[in-house]
């Protein structure tokens, strides 16, 4: 997809999906990243439930899908019971992505055994995200892996590492400048190493001292200058995807392993709509500072 296009998470705006839709489409938006609506995550509807609750209110509203934000790969890698079914699950999110017209599926590397060395652990780990690369092959479908904090792909070595071993047209990397933040890491040197591997962007930030999410650029992520590099002299294309975290939505709960509080410990927003319209704002500010177009 040429070009640069904002989407985002909606679910941070409300549970209920047509307030989702009316508020991005307010703002100018075009897209949305799926996660969750109506208070059940993506990974839990049938297409049939997509095709009769969701697509017909995206219609209405003229707004398309830029990625199903699943949950896949947020199971221990010692429980595998757990991976086969999330195998299971990854094949309907396929046929709902296609269903979508949606090219891509954000999802994660497991989460470890703390008690066992990293190392022992690593080939269980890639054999499972090659088991959900071949079915998301067979789709034709894109895995974004999300370098989210206490999987295994939460740093800089283990990501590359992950990259090196997997990437191709169907895995790639969606790069998370505040997760990045969070795991103690250098942002622009993580770009650097992670540039030739990234499919996707989220936009959200963080601060080191208490690890806790701030509006997209005061924090430590560096996402003026990386975006101004990745557009205007990399080449990136493609979406910009909206990760407020600027108040605690019913859905983070769902999503954090340990309390939503040590990631968002007060709301900087009056409302997940407003949260939602601050990182709007602050991105296409950031945007048309650096006379970069976008849609």
């Amino acid at each position: 997809m040429a070009g640069i296009f904002i989407s985002g998470f909606a679910d941070e705006i409300d549970n209920d999906f047509k307030l989702q839709l009316q508020t991005v489409t307010g703002l100018g938006m075009r897209y949305i990243s799926l996660r969750s609506a109506y208070g059940k995550n993506i990974g839990n509807y049938t297409w049939e439930e997509v095709q009769a609750e969701l697509l017909p209110l995206l219609k209405e509203y003229g707004v398309g899908v830029s990625s199903l934000g699943s949950p896949i790969g947020k199971v221990k890698i010692n429980d595998p019971e757990a991976v086969a079914k999330q195998r299971d699950q990854l094949e309907e999110l396929c046929r709902i992505a296609k269903g979508l017209e949606c090219r891509y599926i954000r999802m994660f590397s497991f989460y470890t055994d703390e008690e066992k060395p990293m190392e022992e652990q690593r080939e269980a780990i890639l054999q499972g995200l090659r088991d959900f690369i071949a079915i998301a092959a067979a789709h034709d479908i894109v895995l974004i892996h999300e370098n989210e904090k206490d999987i295994y792909g939460d740093n800089l070595a283990r990501n590359v590492d992950l990259m090196n071993e997997l990437a191709g047209p169907h895995f790639g990397s969606a790069f998370d400048f505040a997760n990045f933040v969070q795991c103690g890491e250098d942002t622009w040197e993580c770009w650097q190493a992670m540039q030739p591997f990234v499919r996707y962007i989220h936009i959200k930030d963080a601060v080191s001292h208490d690890n806790e999410n701030v509006l997209f650029g005061t924090g430590e992520g560096q996402g003026e200058r990386i975006l101004a590099q990745a557009i205007k002299n990399q080449g990136y294309e493609g979406f910009l995807t909206l990760e407020p975290h600027l108040v605690i939505f019913d859905s983070l709960k769902q999503l954090e392993i340990k309390d939503a509080g040590e990631v968002i410990k007060e709301n900087k927003a009056e409302s997940g709509a407003d949260g939602y319209r601050m990182t709007y704002e602050a991105l296409t500010e950031i945007l048309e500072r650096n006379e970069i177009c976008f849609e």
